[in-house]
């Protein structure tokens, strides 16, 4: 091993369960990140130092301002760009010595096994469903081992995916649309994507360098409020090899898109402009399904807050024969009127959804 290398990986090479013999293991390594977000950043910019031979970086996304408080590898002169070039341009300062592939796309059940099938670990970095069910469907089809990490609010988790375990094992089929609320809805504490994308990193390590005890078939859970965490032990299933695609022609025929976000076709959106004008003339009930502790409050209308887990039971609240529901995208009022829908005789009613959710309200909300 060159003089160079054994410096700049000194402190890990010195550590008597990884040695000499464990940093060629990472230098002869691929790893693929799939997503340069909250979770992507930390565990590319860990990875990178400890010395992976090759990391390859998909994501199709430009680098926005509201990405500023948790992706640490952009900062505000990055705004516009694209993350990928933008990452790239860091990790090669961090260590130049580490082979950087780009794949500016989106990942698809088209280009997916490609992709991947060079690859010899893959770090789910992603935030939504369509996405994650179509990345483990494809590590398990090509057996490669998939780190699982996701975050909301104050807590977060990950796990390993690999022996014939998967994610549908604990996630046999995905959310309905507009069931659980991702993190532009929910809101993320900026160090919970750093925590969780560490241990990312840190699982990664393990898995390359064979130390320590990897968590395969195994959920971690943490919370950052109090630091408590636990560990769940994952059981393959019949179900998940059921709902799994037998084959890699069976994968590109998913249309993961409408799986598992398919559009709630009996309820009709309204935009801002068209419930004010409801509002206006007093014809409507208009109803925030957030939960209460969500923000921004909306003061700019008289309205009820009922969380869309309490709608059944307080359902006889609503009272006109218009009902508008209100979230913080136009996610969960989507399922929220549908619900409504389902509960009640709606012949006499007409129920929407604000398209948009809080944001779309003008200001003051």
């Amino acid at each position: 091993m060159e003089k160079d290398i054994i410096e700049r990986y000194h402190r890990q090479i010195i550590l008597n369960e990884f040695g000499v013999a464990g940093q060629k293991k990472l230098l002869q390594s691929s790893v693929l990140m799939i997503g340069a977000g909250g979770l992507g950043c930390p565990a590319l910019l860990y990875l990178t130092a400890a010395g992976l031979g090759r990391i390859g970086i998909v994501d199709d996304g430009l680098i926005e301002l509201s990405n500023l408080h948790r992706q640490i590898l952009y900062g505000t002169q990055d705004i516009g760009k694209k993350k990928v070039d933008c990452a790239k341009s860091v990790l090669l300062q961090v260590n130049p010595g580490v082979e950087i592939d780009l794949f500016d796309e989106r990942i698809t059940s088209v280009n997916a096994l490609d992709i991947i099938a060079d690859y010899d670990i893959v770090i789910d970095g992603t935030d939504n469903f369509e996405t994650r069910y179509m990345i483990n469907d494809a590590c398990a089809i090509l057996e490669k081992p998939l780190i699982y990490g996701a975050v909301s609010k104050y807590e977060g988790q990950v796990a390993i995916f690999a022996n014939g375990i998967n994610y549908r094992d604990i996630f046999p089929s995905p959310p309905r649309n507009g069931e659980i609320m991702n993190c532009s809805e929910a809101g993320v504490l900026n160090i919970l994507p750093g925590i969780i994308g560490n241990f990312q990193a840190n699982e990664c390590i393990k898995l390359v360098t064979g130390i320590g005890e990897p968590l395969i078939g195994k959920l971690l859970t943490y919370n950052a409020l109090n630091n408590q965490s636990y560990t769940i032990e994952i059981d393959s299933t019949e179900l998940s090899s059921q709902l799994k695609p037998k084959s890699q022609e069976d994968f590109r025929k998913i249309d993961y898109g409408y799986l598992c976000s398919a559009p709630i076709a009996s309820v009709e959106e309204i935009n801002s402009d068209q419930l004010a004008a409801l509002y206006m003339n007093d014809q409507v009930d208009i109803v925030d399904v957030r939960e209460i502790s969500e923000k921004p409050k909306i003061t700019k209308y008289n309205h009820l807050r009922i969380p869309l887990s309490t709608l059944k039971d307080q359902v006889k609240l609503i009272q006109k024969d218009t009902v508008v529901f209100v979230c913080q995208s136009g996610k969960r009022s989507l399922f929220a009127a549908e619900q409504y829908k389902e509960i009640v005789e709606v012949q006499q009613k007409r129920v929407y959804s604000l398209k948009g959710g809080v944001s779309s309200l003008a200001c003051p909300v």
